[in-house]
């Protein structure tokens, strides 16, 4: 799934989850002040250094899925390879929080291909997560070409590819959610969006 209905005034903006807790902090930060819900694709190692995160993103009214376990490739793995990323990351989740969440993100990829899907099916997921808006956040623009990678792409429906880890992701994330508001739109959960 990359997108959601287009008739409505949601958007998804998905973080892969992984970087320093500074950055993470100021992230939920700036979602909370403008009263916007985010989903957080975590990377399993992330969650081993960081494990308090989880539940802060869960308590803070966001939502929280997979984005494998050490993210590397998963399209160029094989089947019981690719599978075990998935479950790797599901574990932790699932010890942290009770959860796997609803939502697996692939690795450096946009889509699930078939073998992708089959294999998080097998660890319990029934819904690939895409994108159809990518910020281009992670080659370190900075917040202006953030903001416009954004904003130029977005509509209604829109699943935003975002990253912890990159402070002009911080920086912008004020004037994007402004940006949304300005032009009727919402920040909700993927669940909310696909709801």
């Amino acid at each position: 799934m990359s997108s959601g209905p287009r008739d409505g005034d949601r958007v998804a903006l998905t973080f892969h989850g992984q970087g320093g807790a500074d950055v993470a902090e100021a992230l939920l930060a700036g979602a909370a002040a403008a009263g916007a819900r985010i989903t957080v694709l975590a990377v399993g190692t992330w969650l081993d250094e960081q494990p308090d995160i989880a539940r802060r993103i869960l308590d803070a009214g966001h939502e929280l899925g997979n984005h494998t376990l050490t993210h590397r490739n998963i399209s160029a793995m094989g089947a019981d390879a690719a599978y075990a990323e998935i479950a790797g990351c599901a574990e932790r989740l699932e010890r942290l929080t009770g959860s796997r969440g609803r939502w697996l993100r692939p690795s450096q990829a946009e889509y699930c291909t078939p073998t992708l899907t089959a294999q998080a099916r097998r660890a319990g997921y029934e819904h690939c997560l895409g994108y159809d808006v990518d910020s281009l956040d992670y080659t370190d623009p900075g917040p202006a070409a953030v903001r416009r990678n954004v904003m130029d792409r977005i509509r209604p429906g829109s699943v935003v590819s975002l990253h912890f880890g990159h402070h002009g992701t911080v920086l912008a994330l004020p004037d994007i959610l402004r940006d949304l508001e300005a032009r009727g739109l919402r920040a909700v959960t993927a669940s909310e969006l696909f709801s």
